[in-house]
């Protein structure tokens, strides 16, 4: 399970399907990062971050979830409709919106005690969408399993995490450089809406790392 190979193979898969992922996923992030200038302009600069955060959790379960049912169809061959991808994910959306604001609080709780306890959390909790999507697992259940799934892997997920995310923070950061927020509203949505769909990339990744976990004739002697 080498990390280099992961990243590779996801850069393949996402290269191929760029259009595809495309057009499931970005009219949602767009719509998200709608809702956050929205939100922001309703709230003020001094507002509460949590306003965002209840955005992220309207939308994040829609096109995540889609994009995990639209990686599982790909990789067995699948070619499915998105209107289904949305209709299943659309089922799943309280369960998964249920993780993902579980998730957050963790992770959001690992990083104000240090960064380290934050990446920790993150790793430990890396195979819990997968899980709730595909396997079907109840939020409690998927955090459970993912625990025991990445029992003796997190510098390998870790490694998996940062390669793709660390790329993308400093493409951010340099986006935010180059065009300050608050100038163009209609600027700072293509912005936020292309660096998010961007940031997909890390789902693509950690499917892949979730496949090469749960391969049944994986050595379950490192779990």
């Amino acid at each position: 399970m080498n990390p280099l190979s992961v990243l590779r193979d996801s850069l393949y898969f996402s290269q191929r399907n760029l259009w595809a992922i495309a057009q499931l996923c970005l009219p949602l992030l767009v719509l998200e990062s709608l809702g956050r200038q929205l939100v922001g302009h309703l709230v003020g600069p001094d507002g509460s971050p949590v306003f965002e955060v209840m955005v992220g959790l309207l939308f994040y379960p829609l096109y995540t979830g889609a994009l995990i049912l639209f990686l599982d169809a790909r990789s067995n061959g699948d070619t499915p409709r998105h209107r289904d991808l949305m209709a299943v994910a659309l089922r799943i959306w309280p369960p998964y919106a249920l993780l993902a604001a579980i998730s957050t609080l963790l992770i959001m709780l690992g990083m104000s005690l240090f960064i380290l306890p934050g990446l920790w959390v993150m790793a430990k909790l890396a195979f819990s969408e997968y899980l709730l999507v595909l396997r079907g697992l109840t939020p409690l259940a998927a955090i459970k399993q993912s625990l025991e799934l990445s029992r003796g892997r997190f510098w390998q997920i870790m490694a998996c995490i940062l390669a793709a995310l660390i790329p993308l923070w400093l493409l951010d950061d340099a986006s935010g450089m180059l065009y300050p927020a608050g100038q163009n509203p209609l600027v700072d949505l293509i912005i936020d809406s292309l660096n998010s769909f961007l940031q997909l990339f890390t789902s693509v990744v950690m499917f892949r790392l979730f496949m090469l976990v749960t391969e049944p004739d994986l050595d379950n002697s490192t779990a």
